[in-house]
C-alpha cells in the first residue's frame, strides 16, 4: 500500500458530476470549497494485499453475522439501545426470515497501512454511501489514468448480481421504490439511490423513485403509499432504521411490517435485522465473543475499562454518521463515561501519509467482499470533511 501524487485530470470536476458525484467539493468552516473527490493523489496495493483483505472482510462478515445471531439468542437488545420489546421482537423476527428478505450491501471501515494486519474501526450496514464515486467514478478515472491497472472494484456486477438473484424474493407485480430524504442537502444520498436503481433497472425489476417525506399513510386501507396512491409494497430506503421507527409514522412501519408476507404489509430494504449490524454496541460483542482476533479492537460498553490506561481510547455514539459525536481520548488521561451510551474501543490511530490519516471503505454485496473506497481526513476522525481517492492495483 503505498500513497502517490498525480496531477488532477484537466476538467475532472465536470468529468465526475457527469458519472454521479455531483457533489465533488465540499464547504469548510471558513467558507472555502476544497475537492471531496481528490484525485490529486490515489493508492497503489498489490494483488496478493488485495486478496488478504477480501479474505478478512469476509471473515469479519461472518463474525458480525454470529454475533447479531447471539444478540438474538441472549435477548440483548437494550445494550443497542433498543429498548421498545415490540420493536425488538420484530428484529428477532426479521432475523428468523432473513433468507426471505432482500439485503443487499454494506461497508467495513478499516484501519490498515499496509505493514500490519486490519482492523475493524465499524460496520455500516444498513445506510452506506460513497458507493457512487467507489463503484463507478474511481473505474472511470482509472481507465483514464491507468488503462492496464485493475482496482478492487467488482460493486457494480455484484449489485446487478444480487438485485437478479433477490428479485424471487421481490412481492410480484409491483414496483420496487427507490427513497431517500428531501432534506439531503448535498445530492449525496439522491446519488447513491439513484445508482443502486440502475443497478436494478439492469437486474431487470421495475422501479420508482421517491423521496421519504412524499410517502403517506393511507387510513383506510392500513398502507403506505405514493402521491398517486399507489401501495408501496417494497421500498429500498437510504434511510435510517433508527429514523424510521422513531418518525410520525413509526407505529405505522411497525404495524405493516414485512417479515414474511402480510397483503397489507411492506417490504423495507435494507431488512430490520440489519439494524443488529449498524450499531456500534456490535463491536463491544464481537470482541466479546472473539477476544483477541488479530483483527478486532478491543471494545467495551460499560466504560473504557484497561485503555484508558494502556493505549487509550474512542468513544463512539452507538448510532452516527460521518464521525459525529465521536470523542479521543489519550492514555492516560482520567475516564470519561458518558451520559448517552456509547461504545469505548481501542484508540489505533488511523495511519499517516504524508499528514494524511486514512480510512479503508471496504464494500460487501450479499455475503462476498466486492470492492474499496479510500478516504483520508486531517485528523483522527474520519468526518463530514473527508477527502475520498482512488486507488489501483499494480
Amino acid at each position: 500500500m503505498e500513497r502517490h501524487t498525480i496531477d488532477p485530470r484537466p476538467g475532472w470536476q465536470s468529468t465526475v458530476e457527469e458519472q454521479g458525484v455531483i457533489y465533488p467539493l465540499t464547504r469548510y468552516p471558513d467558507g472555502s470549497l476544497r475537492p471531496y473527490w481528490d484525485e490529486s493523489a490515489y493508492y497503489s496495493f498489490s494483488l496478493p494485499e488485495v486478496e488478504a483483505l477480501e479474505e478478512v472482510v469476509e471473515e469479519l462478515h461472518g463474525m458480525c453475522l454470529a454475533a447479531a445471531e447471539h444478540i438474538v439468542e441472549r435477548e440483548r437488545f437494550k445494550e443497542l439501545g433498543i429498548d421498545d420489546p415490540r420493536l425488538a421482537g420484530l428484529i428477532a423476527e426479521s432475523w428468523h426470515r432473513r433468507a426471505e428478505q432482500p439485503s443487499v450491501y454494506g461497508r467495513f471501515d478499516l484501519r490498515y497501512d499496509g505493514a500490519s494486519g486490519p482492523k475493524l474501526l465499524e460496520y455500516n450496514a444498513d445506510t452506506p454511501t460513497s458507493l457512487v464515486e467507489a463503484a463507478s467514478a474511481q473505474w472511470f478515472w482509472m481507465e483514464d489514468r491507468f488503462p492496464g491497472a485493475d482496482q478492487w472494484n467488482s460493486l457494480h456486477e455484484r449489485l446487478v448480481d444480487a438485485w437478479r438473484k433477490q428479485a424471487a424474493l421481490l412481492p410480484p407485480g409491483t414496483p420496487l421504490y427507490f427513497a431517500h430524504s428531501a432534506g439531503d442537502e448535498l445530492g449525496e444520498d439522491l446519488m447513491t439511490v439513484a445508482y443502486l436503481r440502475e443497478t436494478a433497472e439492469q437486474a431487470g425489476l421495475a422501479t420508482e423513485a421517491i423521496s421519504m417525506e412524499d410517502i403517506g399513510w393511507q387510513r383506510l386501507s392500513g398502507r403506505f403509499v405514493d402521491r398517486k396512491l399507489g401501495f408501496i409494497r417494497a421500498c429500498f430506503k437510504l434511510y435510517p432504521w433508527e429514523w424510521l421507527v422513531t418518525d410520525r409514522f413509526g407505529p405505522h412501519v411497525l404495524d405493516t411490517l414485512d417479515n414474511g408476507g402480510g397483503t397489507g404489509s411492506t417490504l423495507w430494504i435494507e431488512p430490520a435485522w440489519k439494524m443488529l449490524l449498524s450499531n456500534k454496541a456490535l463491536l463491544a460483542v464481537v470482541w466479546e465473543l472473539y477476544p483477541g482476533h488479530p483483527h478486532l479492537l478491543p471494545a467495551y460498553l460499560d466504560g473504557p475499562r484497561e485503555l484508558a490506561r494502556t493505549t487509550g481510547y474512542v468513544a463512539k455514539p452507538l448510532l452516527g454518521r460521518e464521525g459525529a459525536g465521536v470523542t479521543v481520548h489519550r492514555p492516560g488521561e482520567q475516564p470519561v463515561v458518558r451520559d448517552e451510551p456509547c461504545c469505548y474501543q481501542e484508540l489505533a490511530p488511523l495511519p499517516d501519509f504524508d499528514g494524511n490519516r486514512v480510512v479503508l471503505g471496504a464494500w460487501v454485496v450479499e455475503d462476498e467482499a466486492a470492492g474499496l473506497g479510500i478516504r483520508e481526513s486531517a485528523g483522527l476522525v474520519t468526518d463530514e470533511y473527508a477527502r475520498f481517492l482512488p486507488h489501483v492495483i499494480l
